[in-house]
């Protein structure tokens, strides 16, 4: 695995349970701004044992990573729901996003 997936991955493993955030924002805090696409692949290489929450990870406006009522946008809102994250027309209000604090940027997400 290389620099940039373990950045990506770290940064993933950082957002707490009930919180999600966006490709571009996972892109800006493993500093590589611009990679939300880059995001998105890395997230499909992760192995299956470091149990990476992927679904946490949502569009820009908040909208499910995938197309609606497909198999793994179901898969992404159930799981969403069994943290509490409110998902109403395929899309979690303001309120989920992660908002990391100066500690978290500081301690947990050291590259």
């Amino acid at each position: 695995m290389n620099e940039k997936q373990q950045r990506i991955w770290q940064t993933v493993l950082q957002i707490p349970s009930g919180k999600i955030a966006s490709y571009g924002q996972i892109a800006d805090l493993a500093g590589l701004p611009g990679r939300a696409r880059l995001v998105g692949k890395v997230l499909g290489l992760a192995p299956e044992a470091m149990q990476l929450p992927w679904y946490r990870v949502m569009r820009s406006g908040g909208q499910l990573a995938f197309a609606a009522g497909t198999p793994n946008a179901l898969a992404q809102q159930q799981l969403l729901l069994a943290e509490g994250v409110v998902v109403r027309h395929g899309r979690v209000a303001k309120e989920f996003w992660w908002q990391p604090d100066l500690a978290e940027l500081l301690f947990k997400l050291q590259y």
